[in-house]
């Protein structure tokens, strides 16, 4: 059968080199060509609805390798997109899954949410933190939620103190930029907001923190709330074009890769404004991205001691975003910083949005291979630019572990001579 979103799948097999579910499980059920067969079969109504297709389909990383090695051309994570909003809407979705797809569809919601959950932390006994688990990541791994919001945080703390322009940073081509902050950093990893808020400012830009952004919708459309991502995309599209910017900075690969892949084409197909989706899409661009085409690292004073970091690079920023490599680029620069790579510095970790939480048993056999090779490198600090990357690898380092997983951004503020050691 022909794909609708590329071209017929000729069953090489080049997919399987690099599908971390199928390396993990072994099984051609878990490959990405059985995916496509099923969907073709589905589709020609040889095979029909069933939960075993639904969790066949399901069990899938989303991380866009297949896609990109694939000489069929054919847009994998399309169609397995497309199936699973049928497969939901015949089998029905996990309680706590079809949850989080209501709660990502309105800022108010996930705001309140994220208030509960920072409130549940502070009461839930170290015993049960211990025993509990998301996945298979003990509750007392999982990072704690901010005290409020990093966007309220950062316009008041905007409000307060000046951006300081480096002596040694040249002139930039972009002047203002607005900041899409996306959840986890608004709602979890107020660390690597500040960090991206320091840098900015330092190098002497204009950062407009829009007030109205919500969720990108990337994780409700994986999981069949394609009804509801109409309204996010149309928020999002209203307050980053509307702010007369040059940039519009973001700190998370999937966040990143929603802005400028997907919302134009979602944009078309919703009736929205697509000459808006165009223009933001056109000005995405992550953090160390920004950093390495609009000043020079080398100019961030050199730490007195030399910092042993290795780095894992996400899924969807190797296989999404125009600069993959500009975060090991950063680290190469960053005077003090001895950057080690990894055995499998690029291969996917496991977390896959909601994945690690769905199917723990292979996100905790995929996480663990890269958790001991990164030990291997002797790195202190474990840099990667996903957040849920980042939940996933930090979940599965134990006490003993003498390793951090960190965002690149936080590395490069400990650089920052007006700003060292800033921790938010």
């Amino acid at each position: 059968m022909a794909d609708s979103y590329g071209q017929n799948c000729n069953k090489c097999g080049f997919c399987l080199s690099v599908c971390p579910t199928y390396q993990a499980q072994g099984t051609e059920d878990a490959s990405p060509r059985a995916r496509i067969q099923l969907i073709d079969f589905f589709s020609d109504h040889k095979i029909g609805s069933s939960e075993k297709l639904k969790d066949i389909i399901s069990k899938c990383l989303m991380c866009g390798s297949c896609a990109n090695i694939c000489p069929a051309g054919i847009n994998h994570p399309e169609r397995y997109v497309r199936m699973r909003e049928k497969m939901i809407r015949d089998h029905g979705d996990r309680p706590e899954i079809k949850s989080l797809v209501y709660l990502l569809a309105k800022e108010s919601r996930i705001r309140m949410a994220a208030g509960a959950a920072r409130m549940a932390q502070k009461i839930v006994p170290h015993v049960f933190a211990e025993k509990y688990r998301l996945g298979s990541i003990a509750l007392k791994q999982f990072p704690v939620f901010n005290k409020v919001p990093f966007r309220t945080a950062a316009r008041k703390a905007m409000a307060r103190k000046p951006g300081k322009k480096s002596k040694g940073v040249p002139a930039l081509k972009y002047g203002r930029v607005a900041y899409f902050t996306g959840c986890a950093t608004n709602y979890l990893f107020e660390d690597t907001g500040f960090a991206v808020l320091d840098i900015l400012r330092h190098m002497g830009v204009e950062v407009i923190i829009p007030e109205t952004q919500t969720c990108c919708g990337i994780p409700m459309l994986f999981h069949g709330g394609r009804e509801n991502v109409k309204s996010n995309i149309n928020t999002n599209l209203a307050c980053l074009d509307a702010q007369g910017i040059d940039a519009v900075i973001v700190d998370c690969p999937t966040c990143g890769a929603a802005l400028k892949n997907d919302y134009p084409a979602l944009a078309e197909e919703f009736g929205l404004d697509q000459d808006a989706a165009n223009r933001v899409a056109e000005k995405v661009v992550d953090i160390s991205t920004f950093i390495m085409a609009h000043a020079r690292p080398q100019d961030f004073p050199q730490n007195h001691e030399t910092i042993r970091v290795t780095y894992h690079q996400p899924c969807h920023l190797r296989n999404h975003m125009p600069s993959p490599g500009s975060a090991q680029g950063l680290l190469n620069a960053l005077q003090g910083v001895e950057y080690i790579p990894a055995l499998d510095m690029d291969s996917c970790c496991g977390g896959g949005g909601t994945f690690f939480y769905e199917y723990p048993e292979v996100s905790r056999g995929i996480a663990n291979k890269k958790v001991t090779n990164a030990k291997a490198t002797g790195a202190n600090l474990w840099v990667t630019d996903c957040p849920v990357c980042r939940i996933n690898l930090g979940g599965y380092l134990d006490d003993s572990a003498d390793l951090t997983v960190v965002h690149p951004a936080r590395l490069a503020a400990q650089f920052l001579p007006d700003l060292k050691g800033r921790k938010g």
